[in-house]
């Protein structure tokens, strides 16, 4: 069974205002004195805004949900101490100044990079799950990209940006997206010749180092994973669960695949990219760019496309039934984007939808 990780990266915002505060630093200590020793779980991010936690590697999608309920929790406790809460928003509804971190890495893409790096204030999701060697890992990363733009559109969850609607279910993709290496990559092949794309990116002197390589999914540098980058960080946890365990599902698909003789299929970037805006733009609602024909389809049927997709793996793994379950209630229910925009309908206050969603993130 492959192991799944999950990187989650949390907005702090005042606990009466619902604004943004840059206190990471200050949540960071009080992790550090934290007695249960659980300081190393979580991570400052580019803005000071912002607070990162990993789960660890685990093989039972039900004991992730817990793992990410537990540091979800755990966020909430340390900013309470500075009168603030955690939030799993992908971006702020509410205007903001972001602050860049004072360390050396930041101050260098603050540097370089100028008001790209300073309006990158947004939360996401991160993937990990196991293979065994590059070379697998290159052929999922290959097999898996025309999937990519559905794992966002399910995910998305930043429909406002600096205190009205962007008009985009993930604007949080269309910001990342200004960074040079981020995006829908060409098949690869081999993985020499991943690497040799990497090392001819970072030797180009545009980026710091292959942790710059932002592609929507790519092999891990710290772990043996394809690591997937697509997704907005997720309101309600359970989401999360359902991303995790589709994408070990395409995971698993693409290596049978691989094994099978199957070559990826030969979607330009150029029509991943446009695929990618769709998710970005529609989220779950109208229509999205079909994986297979590439031309437009419902939503819904696009969502159960990739189901059927990953079925296979699903049912090996046991979690056909779960997956199933939660799909149908993200459907019916809908991803962050419009449960915000549903709250803003319902309070006609953007403070009021911070503080219904840092409740959400808590559920």
């Amino acid at each position: 069974m492959r192991s799944v990780g999950v990187e989650e990266e949390l907005l702090l915002v005042d606990a009466r205002t619902g604004e943004p505060r840059a206190l990471s630093a200050a949540v960071l200590a009080a992790a550090s004195r934290d007695p249960l020793g659980n300081e190393e779980v979580f991570e400052s991010e580019l803005h000071r805004q912002q607070l990162e936690f990993a789960t660890r590697p685990q093989t039972d999608m039900g004991d992730l949900a817990k793992e990410i309920r537990r540091w979800r929790a755990e966020a909430a406790r340390h900013a309470e101490g500075v009168r603030a809460s955690v939030a799993a928003l992908a971006t702020s509804p509410l205007e903001v100044s972001p602050a860049i971190g004072s360390g050396e890495r930041h101050q260098w893409l603050a540097e370089n990079f100028g008001l790209t790096a300073q309006e990158q204030l947004t939360c996401g999701c991160h993937i990990h799950v196991s293979v065994d060697s590059d070379e697998e890992g290159v052929a999922v990363l290959d097999r898996m990209r025309p999937w990519l733009s559905v794992l966002l559109a399910m995910s998305a969850n930043s429909p406002f940006w600096q205190g009205g609607d962007s008009g985009y279910g993930s604007y949080r993709n269309r910001v990342w997206g200004r960074w040079p290496s981020a995006g829908p990559v060409e098949v690869f092949g081999t993985a020499d010749r991943y690497h040799e794309q990497v090392g001819d990116m970072t030797a180009s002197g545009v980026l710091k180092d292959a942790g710059m390589v932002y592609f929507d999914a790519r092999l891990s540098q710290a772990y043996p994973t394809v690591e997937t980058r697509v997704a907005d960080v997720c309101l309600d946890p359970s989401t999360t669960v359902l991303l995790a365990t589709l994408t070990r599902g395409l995971v698993e698909t693409a290596v049978r695949q691989w094994h099978d003789g199957v070559p990826p299929g030969r979607h330009t970037v150029a029509l991943l990219r446009l695929a990618t805006w769709r998710a970005a733009r529609s989220g779950l609602e109208g229509e999205l760019i079909h994986p297979v024909t590439m031309r437009p389809a419902p939503a819904e049927t696009v969502v159960r496309a990739l189901f059927d997709h990953v079925r296979d793996a699903l049912e090996d793994s046991g979690d056909i039934v779960p997956a199933q379950e939660a799909l149908a209630n993200l459907l019916k229910t809908g991803n962050g984007a419009r449960v915000q925009r549903e709250l803003l309908r319902g309070t006609g206050s953007l403070r009021d939808v911070v503080t219904e969603c840092v409740r959400r993130t808590l559920d």
